[in-house]
């Protein structure tokens, strides 16, 4: 791991729940019970602004949810504002080659392989299926040689874009820096690094959205749609920001029901 403060200090917790002050990235396994397995697997990437991250409703929780589907799942806990980039980046894409070396250990398939991002975790996922071959994203190690290519992203209320009007300024500044070039914010903006082949999407995010605001959602459907990639956008009224698995019936707590039926569409809880 490149650049690691050993004078950070511990981790904590902030806001009851959440992590913040990451130096040591790490990548915990909620296998598939073994009845349901289909070989697919998830990494998920919580939110929380870059700042800290919401590691049990965004991580935990989906985590359970997606291993109720047969899916392996791996919540990524990785570095935030005390690193700024291109540590997030390079701890997502380690996070995917690691996965994808050993699938044959995991018990899961190497091109069943994706993410699931809230928030800023769902830049994060952007980014990663974007820039997964860009070479700001490599750590020199090599693990560097494994395809870091997600096969299929969903991305729940994401931070898309660093520039405005449309910014979630916490999340740029904590990324970025209070001053980023204009070319660090063209780079990080995701909708401007799309291709075509960045890998399947699907995307969720309420119009009364007022941290993350829901041209978010989408410029990056259209730029999807504008590179020919195959995308699913559900927008909702009402919702605000920070769903989480909200299980009431109707409107946004319908999001987990609709992604699990765009997997099944896309041939991803079926045993191969």
């Amino acid at each position: 791991m490149p650049d690691f403060k050993a004078d950070g200090g511990p981790e904590r917790i902030v806001e009851e729940t959440r992590v913040a002050n990451i130096h040591r990235p790490t990548l915990t396994f909620w296998p598939a019970p073994a009845a349901l397995a289909n070989g697919t697997a998830v990494v998920i990437c919580p939110g929380g602004g870059y700042v800290r991250l919401a590691v049990e409703t965004d991580g935990v929780l989906v985590a359970r949810w997606l291993n109720s589907l047969g899916v392996a799942a791996f919540v990524l806990k990785s570095r935030l504002v005390e690193y700024g980039q291109p540590a997030p980046l390079q701890d997502v894409l380690r996070a995917l080659r690691l996965v994808r070396a050993g699938a044959a250990g995991f018990g899961v398939r190497s091109d069943r392989l994706g993410l699931f991002g809230f928030s800023a975790g769902g830049h994060l996922s952007a980014c990663a299926a974007t820039l997964w071959d860009h070479p700001v994203g490599k750590t020199g190690a090599a693990l560097d040689a494994v395809n870091a290519r997600p096969d299929f992203t969903a991305l729940i209320y994401p931070v898309i874009t660093m520039a405005p009007p449309y910014v979630h300024a916490m999340s740029r500044d904590a990324l970025l820096g209070s001053a980023p070039s204009s070319d660090l914010v063209a780079l990080y903006s995701v909708e401007r690094q799309v291709r075509e082949n960045t890998p399947p999407c699907f995307l969720v995010h309420s119009q009364d959205d007022s941290i993350v605001p829901v041209e978010n959602s989408v410029e990056f459907y259209l730029a999807l749609r504008r590179a020919g990639v195959s995308a699913e956008l559900h927008l909702y009224e009402r919702g605000g920001h920070g769903l989480g698995l909200q299980s009431e019936v109707g409107g946004p707590g319908e999001w987990p029901r609709r992604a699990e039926a765009w997997l099944r569409t896309r041939g991803l809880l079926t045993t191969a």
